[in-house]
């Protein structure tokens, strides 16, 4: 129970601190940094690669894409490596790096994914361990990433095989100002989002004479709003810390998705719908970030991408206005034994804030780079130069700070250390505020992670994705939604087999 209080203090300090702004830089727990870095990095010691082509797969958009294709101009011009980088739907991303890896064809040589991926790639047994090479590797400063980021997203069954290059956490993107204004403080409940959107929702927000919307959330069916719908249902779901999972009962392997909880959480992510644009189930992620920064949007639920993007100058409109925080929470949770609401206590929430649990949720979890153990060795020697370069704190903590990569901080001394954001044009209050949000979600005792177990592309993407916006659109109702889930999760569970998935759940949860 002491560790828990201290815990449970320490995160409430955090979170004072991320209420009231506070200009002071965000630091992770001291704990965590063991000389921290000065944020630049060695040169590249690797041999030159004259000659040598390496191919590297990762999604079609210039977010992500962007910053490997021009860090692989730059280790072209240093090692000769000639690098092609090849790219293809988000939807389509998982399939084609499964193929490759069954074919065992080395089509590709580097894929950059979805860490929550890795269980399937890595007992397909064709993913290079990377392990000895990182122990070796000073320029890549290891201990300087994030605790979480360097375990969840980088490891499986005690072999290490990716490479963080990002980091992920959903948030609540607010306007400053128009709280301000409007006498409300940043939302600590989903109850108060609500109700800030709503008081905004048709109000003019940019001066322009057009009514414009209190709250854009991405619910384009086949674009992976489910992420979106998980940030709302964490907090309802899972309340005794990250052990506890937000998915699935750990003991039996059953949803958590056919309860008065989740059901909460249904009808939460459908009242947002009525204070936005009205043809938000057309909206994808770069449509509400477009609507955010421009100022026509009071509230916005994203990943830190929203940070960089609203301090470009050429983009956005509300610069000096941008508040972000952790994710609003609630005062009433699931009992896993009855299915039913109940009111937060010291037991069943043990590290709630003045009666309010709140789950940030580690969406996606970071992209991550991978090497494919069928290119031939010097090959991969390459490959994980170049991986090393584009992760190394001299390109790195540059590339977090720039609105086209959509790569968020994931290193301590991307934290500790504010002069890049600052250069980038980002305030000092802002900078605290936006690093403040993620600092606190990544120390939070009770961590939403992102399902990582077999096949959690067919979970997430195919069955939870469909069932969300079959109802969004009114196809079916909340007890069919739930349902829909449900079944299809347990026939996917069945299917791949019952206690071997159990095993797997409980693995990523540390258990």
């Amino acid at each position: 129970m002491k560790t828990r209080e201290i815990r449970k203090s320490f995160f409430a300090l955090g979170l004072a601190i991320a209420f009231t702004a506070c200009t002071s830089s965000p630091q992770l727990p001291k704990e965590t940094v063991k000389n921290p870095p000065s944020g630049q990095s060695a040169p590249i010691s690797e041999p030159r690669f004259d000659n040598l082509k390496i191919t590297v797969l990762t999604r079609d958009l210039p977010t992500i894409a962007e910053p490997i294709a021009r860090r692989a101009k730059e280790f072209t011009a240093k090692t000769g490596a000639e690098i092609e980088v090849i790219t293809v739907p988000f939807e389509k991303l998982y399939g084609e790096i499964q193929t490759n890896l069954q074919e065992k064809s080395g089509k590709y040589d580097v894929m950059v994914f979805a860490p929550q991926w890795l269980v399937d790639y890595a007992e397909l047994g064709e993913l290079e361990d990377l392990g000895d090479r990182i122990a070796k590797d000073s320029a890549l400063q290891w201990e300087d990433i994030a605790p979480f980021f360097r375990n969840f997203s980088t490891n499986y069954k005690g072999k290490t095989y990716t490479i963080p290059l990002d980091g992920d956490f959903q948030m609540v993107y607010y306007r400053t100002d128009l709280l301000t204004q409007g006498g409300f403080k940043p939302p600590e409940t989903w109850e108060d989002y609500l109700a800030i959107a709503k008081h905004f929702q048709q109000q003019d927000l940019n001066a322009d004479g057009i009514p414009d919307y209190g709250s854009c959330i991405p619910k384009k069916r086949g674009k992976q709003s489910y992420w979106m719908f998980w940030s709302i249902a964490s907090a309802f779901l899972q309340s005794r810390g990250t052990e506890q999972g937000a998915f699935f009962d750990p003991d039996t392997m059953k949803p958590l998705v056919n309860n008065k909880a989740f059901a909460k959480a249904l009808e939460i992510y459908k009242e947002t719908g009525r204070y936005a644009p009205d043809n938000e189930l057309e909206l994808d992620v770069d449509q509400t970030r477009d609507l955010f920064i421009s100022g026509r949007c009071a509230l916005t639920l994203d990943w830190g991408d929203i940070g960089p993007l609203a301090i470009d100058s050429k983009h956005s409109e509300i610069s000096d206005r941008l508040g972000a925080v952790i994710l609003p929470g609630t005062t009433k949770v699931l009992d896993r034994a009855t299915g039913e609401l109940v009111v937060c206590n010291d037991i069943i929430c043990p590290y709630e804030i003045e009666g309010i649990n709140r789950a940030p949720y580690a969406a996606f979890g970071g992209w991550s780079g991978a090497i494919n153990a069928a290119s031939d060795a010097k090959t991969k020697d390459a490959a994980y130069a170049f991986l090393s370069y584009i992760s190394q704190p001299a390109q790195s903590n540059q590339d977090v700070t720039l609105a086209m990569t959509g790569f968020n901080p994931y290193r301590i001394s991307q934290f500790s250390d504010r002069e890049a954001w600052i250069a980038a044009g980002m305030s000092l209050e802002t900078t605290s505020r936006y690093l403040g949000a993620i600092g606190f979600s990544l120390r939070s005792p009770n961590v939403v992670l992102d399902l990582r177990i077999p096949r959690n592309h067919d979970y997430q993407q195919e069955v939870l994705d469909t069932a969300l916006a079959d109802f969004l659109e009114d196809k079916i109702t909340t007890e069919q939604t739930m349902q829909q889930i449900y079944q299809g999760w347990e026939n996917l569970t069945n299917e791949i087999g019952r206690e071997s998935q159990k095993i797997a759940y409980r693995f990523s949860l540390g258990l």
